[in-house]
Protein backbone atom coordinates (compact mmCIF):
# COMPACT_ATOMS: atom_id res chain seq x y z
CA UNK A 1 0.00 0.00 0.00
CA UNK A 2 1.17 3.59 -0.60
CA UNK A 3 2.79 5.46 2.28
CA UNK A 4 4.61 8.72 3.03
CA UNK A 5 8.20 7.44 2.97
CA UNK A 6 9.08 9.39 -0.18
CA UNK A 7 7.37 12.53 1.06
CA UNK A 8 9.31 12.32 4.32
CA UNK A 9 12.68 12.46 2.54
CA UNK A 10 12.03 16.18 1.99
CA UNK A 11 12.03 18.94 4.60
CA UNK A 12 9.09 20.96 3.35
CA UNK A 13 5.70 20.41 1.75
CA UNK A 14 5.48 17.70 -0.88
CA UNK A 15 2.63 17.10 -3.33
CA UNK A 16 1.78 14.23 -5.63
CA UNK A 17 0.81 14.53 -9.29
CA UNK A 18 -0.89 11.95 -11.50
CA UNK A 19 -2.87 11.86 -14.74
CA UNK A 20 -5.73 9.88 -16.22
CA UNK A 21 -6.72 9.56 -19.84
CA UNK A 22 -3.63 9.13 -21.99
CA UNK A 23 -5.03 6.11 -23.82
CA UNK A 24 -8.68 6.87 -24.66
CA UNK A 25 -9.86 7.74 -28.14
CA UNK A 26 -12.03 10.58 -26.85
CA UNK A 27 -12.07 13.28 -24.21
CA UNK A 28 -9.39 15.33 -22.47
CA UNK A 29 -6.43 14.13 -20.44
CA UNK A 30 -6.89 15.11 -16.78
CA UNK A 31 -4.25 15.56 -14.09
CA UNK A 32 -4.49 16.25 -10.38
CA UNK A 33 -2.03 17.59 -7.84
CA UNK A 34 -2.61 16.83 -4.15
CA UNK A 35 -0.88 17.94 -0.96
CA UNK A 36 -1.88 16.05 2.18
CA UNK A 37 -1.25 18.30 5.22
CA UNK A 38 0.49 16.89 8.28
CA UNK A 39 -2.58 17.28 10.47
CA UNK A 40 -4.63 15.23 8.00
CA UNK A 41 -2.03 12.48 8.08
CA UNK A 42 -1.84 12.55 11.88
CA UNK A 43 -5.60 12.37 12.36
CA UNK A 44 -5.93 9.36 10.07
CA UNK A 45 -8.15 10.87 7.41
CA UNK A 46 -8.29 9.39 3.89
CA UNK A 47 -7.41 5.87 5.07
CA UNK A 48 -7.16 3.22 2.39
CA UNK A 49 -5.43 5.25 -0.30
CA UNK A 50 -4.29 3.21 -3.28
CA UNK A 51 -3.91 3.32 -7.03
CA UNK A 52 -7.34 4.49 -8.21
CA UNK A 53 -7.59 1.57 -10.66
CA UNK A 54 -7.34 -0.90 -7.78
CA UNK A 55 -10.24 0.62 -5.86
CA UNK A 56 -13.93 -0.13 -6.20
CA UNK A 57 -16.12 2.65 -7.57
CA UNK A 58 -17.71 3.13 -4.14
CA UNK A 59 -14.36 3.36 -2.34
CA UNK A 60 -12.93 5.68 -5.00
CA UNK A 61 -15.88 8.05 -4.73
CA UNK A 62 -15.69 8.00 -0.93
CA UNK A 63 -11.97 8.79 -0.92
CA UNK A 64 -12.52 11.52 -3.52
CA UNK A 65 -14.90 13.32 -1.15
CA UNK A 66 -12.49 12.95 1.78
CA UNK A 67 -9.53 14.24 -0.23
CA UNK A 68 -11.29 17.35 -1.49
CA UNK A 69 -12.59 18.02 2.03
CA UNK A 70 -9.29 17.69 3.89
CA UNK A 71 -6.44 18.21 1.40
CA UNK A 72 -5.09 20.92 -0.88
CA UNK A 73 -5.55 20.02 -4.54
CA UNK A 74 -5.65 21.31 -8.08
CA UNK A 75 -7.06 19.84 -11.27
CA UNK A 76 -5.73 20.56 -14.75
CA UNK A 77 -6.65 19.24 -18.16
CA UNK A 78 -5.56 19.40 -21.77
CA UNK A 79 -8.28 19.48 -24.39
CA UNK A 80 -8.77 17.17 -27.35
CA UNK A 81 -7.60 20.01 -29.60
CA UNK A 82 -4.38 20.38 -27.59
CA UNK A 83 -3.80 16.62 -27.67
CA UNK A 84 -4.10 16.62 -31.46
CA UNK A 85 -1.95 19.74 -31.78
CA UNK A 86 1.02 18.95 -29.53
CA UNK A 87 0.67 15.13 -29.06
CA UNK A 88 -0.61 13.20 -26.06
CA UNK A 89 2.67 13.20 -24.10
CA UNK A 90 3.11 16.96 -24.25
CA UNK A 91 -0.59 17.48 -23.52
CA UNK A 92 -0.27 15.24 -20.47
CA UNK A 93 2.70 17.21 -19.15
CA UNK A 94 0.77 20.42 -19.79
CA UNK A 95 -2.20 19.16 -17.80
CA UNK A 96 0.14 18.25 -14.92
CA UNK A 97 1.62 21.74 -14.92
CA UNK A 98 -1.86 23.25 -14.91
CA UNK A 99 -2.91 21.08 -11.97
CA UNK A 100 0.12 22.24 -9.99
CA UNK A 101 -0.54 25.91 -10.81
CA UNK A 102 -4.24 25.51 -9.97
CA UNK A 103 -3.34 24.16 -6.54
CA UNK A 104 -1.56 27.48 -5.89
CA UNK A 105 0.28 26.30 -2.78
CA UNK A 106 4.06 26.62 -2.48
CA UNK A 107 5.76 23.22 -2.46
CA UNK A 108 9.31 22.13 -1.84
CA UNK A 109 8.88 19.15 -4.14
CA UNK A 110 6.44 17.30 -6.37
CA UNK A 111 6.32 13.53 -6.75
CA UNK A 112 5.19 12.73 -10.30
CA UNK A 113 3.82 9.38 -11.38
CA UNK A 114 5.78 7.90 -14.29
CA UNK A 115 9.12 8.93 -15.76
CA UNK A 116 8.42 12.33 -17.32
CA UNK A 117 9.02 15.71 -15.73
CA UNK A 118 7.15 18.91 -16.52
CA UNK A 119 7.90 22.57 -15.87
CA UNK A 120 7.24 23.37 -12.22
CA UNK A 121 8.53 25.93 -9.74
CA UNK A 122 9.72 23.27 -7.27
CA UNK A 123 11.91 20.18 -7.13
CA UNK A 124 10.58 17.15 -8.98
CA UNK A 125 10.94 13.42 -8.50
CA UNK A 126 9.45 10.98 -10.98
CA UNK A 127 8.21 7.70 -9.51
CA UNK A 128 7.40 4.66 -11.62
CA UNK A 129 4.10 3.15 -10.48
CA UNK A 130 3.99 6.04 -8.05
CA UNK A 131 0.30 5.59 -7.28
CA UNK A 132 1.18 2.30 -5.57
CA UNK A 133 4.11 3.83 -3.65
CA UNK A 134 3.30 7.41 -2.63
CA UNK A 135 0.12 8.33 -0.76
CA UNK A 136 0.18 11.80 -2.31
CA UNK A 137 0.34 10.38 -5.84
CA UNK A 138 -2.38 7.85 -4.99
CA UNK A 139 -4.61 10.69 -3.81
CA UNK A 140 -3.92 12.57 -7.04
CA UNK A 141 -4.78 9.48 -9.09
CA UNK A 142 -8.16 9.25 -7.35
CA UNK A 143 -8.97 12.92 -7.92
CA UNK A 144 -7.96 12.71 -11.57
CA UNK A 145 -9.87 9.50 -12.31
CA UNK A 146 -13.12 10.46 -10.58
CA UNK A 147 -13.02 13.89 -12.23
CA UNK A 148 -12.46 12.49 -15.70
CA UNK A 149 -14.97 9.65 -15.31
CA UNK A 150 -17.63 12.20 -14.33
CA UNK A 151 -16.73 14.37 -17.31
CA UNK A 152 -17.03 11.43 -19.70
CA UNK A 153 -20.40 10.46 -18.19
CA UNK A 154 -21.61 13.99 -18.93
CA UNK A 155 -20.21 13.81 -22.46
CA UNK A 156 -22.06 10.51 -22.91
CA UNK A 157 -25.34 12.39 -22.52
CA UNK A 158 -24.28 14.88 -25.17
CA UNK A 159 -23.09 12.19 -27.59
CA UNK A 160 -25.05 9.02 -26.75
CA UNK A 161 -24.26 5.68 -28.27
CA UNK A 162 -20.51 5.49 -27.68
CA UNK A 163 -20.77 4.17 -24.12
CA UNK A 164 -18.49 6.79 -22.60
CA UNK A 165 -20.24 6.55 -19.22
CA UNK A 166 -18.89 3.01 -18.92
CA UNK A 167 -15.77 2.94 -21.12
CA UNK A 168 -14.55 6.52 -20.36
CA UNK A 169 -13.63 6.98 -24.01
CA UNK A 170 -11.32 3.97 -24.25
CA UNK A 171 -11.48 1.85 -27.39
CA UNK A 172 -13.83 -0.85 -26.13
CA UNK A 173 -15.61 -3.08 -28.64
CA UNK A 174 -18.83 -1.11 -28.18
CA UNK A 175 -17.02 2.19 -28.67
CA UNK A 176 -15.28 0.98 -31.80
CA UNK A 177 -18.53 -0.27 -33.26
CA UNK A 178 -20.26 3.04 -32.49
CA UNK A 179 -17.37 4.92 -34.08
CA UNK A 180 -18.04 3.02 -37.32
CA UNK A 181 -21.81 3.37 -37.12
CA UNK A 182 -22.19 6.91 -35.74
CA UNK A 183 -18.97 8.53 -36.92
CA UNK A 184 -16.45 10.85 -35.32
CA UNK A 185 -17.56 13.45 -32.76
CA UNK A 186 -15.84 16.73 -31.82
CA UNK A 187 -14.60 14.98 -28.67
CA UNK A 188 -12.68 12.28 -30.53
CA UNK A 189 -8.90 12.57 -30.79
CA UNK A 190 -8.23 12.88 -34.50
CA UNK A 191 -4.52 12.13 -34.11
CA UNK A 192 -5.25 8.65 -32.71
CA UNK A 193 -5.10 5.91 -35.34
CA UNK A 194 -8.63 4.40 -35.04
CA UNK A 195 -10.22 7.85 -35.24
CA UNK A 196 -7.95 8.95 -38.07
CA UNK A 197 -8.83 5.80 -39.99
CA UNK A 198 -12.54 6.42 -39.49
CA UNK A 199 -12.16 9.98 -40.73
CA UNK A 200 -10.45 8.68 -43.85
CA UNK A 201 -13.32 6.25 -44.42
CA UNK A 202 -15.90 9.00 -43.94
CA UNK A 203 -13.94 11.24 -46.31
CA UNK A 204 -13.77 8.59 -49.02
CA UNK A 205 -17.48 7.84 -48.65
CA UNK A 206 -18.22 11.53 -49.00
CA UNK A 207 -16.23 11.69 -52.21
CA UNK A 208 -18.06 8.66 -53.60
CA UNK A 209 -21.48 10.11 -52.73
CA UNK A 210 -20.65 13.45 -54.32
CA UNK A 211 -19.32 11.84 -57.50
Amino acid sequence: MPDFLLEDTYEGKVCGIDEVGRGPLAGPVVSACVYIPANVRDRGFIAGLNDSKKLSLKKRESLFEEIIAHCVYGIGLATVEEIDDINILQATLLSMKRAYIKMDHGMEAALIDGNQRTRLTCKQQTVKKGDTISSSIAAASIIAKVTRDRMMADYDKRYPGYGWASNAGYGSAAHMEALKELGVTPLHRRSFAPVRTQLEIEGSQGRIESA
